[in-house]
């Protein structure tokens, strides 16, 4: 399975802004793929948000999928 992966603000500095991965079913397995790709992450708040939905609980991905992640924010 092929995700595309949009990062932001301080991940982006980690990662680069934009890639894909492979060979990921869910959220969580996606984290630690990311965390074993880049270390780094480990210690850096970011939310994600699939095909647009930002989401607080595991879920499950599917093909084509576009994940971003998202660094902290706050709105005035």
């Amino acid at each position: 399975m092929r995700l595309s992966i949009l990062a932001f603000g301080q991940v982006a500095e980690i990662t680069g802004s934009a890639f894909s991965f492979d060979h990921v079913s869910d959220t969580d397995a996606l984290k630690l793929s990311l965390e074993k790709a880049f270390p780094a992450l480990q210690y850096v708040r970011y939310t994600m948000a699939v095909d647009k939905t930002t989401i607080t609980a595991n879920t499950f991905l599917k093909e084509n999928a576009v994940v971003a992640l998202l660094p902290p924010f706050s709105g005035g």
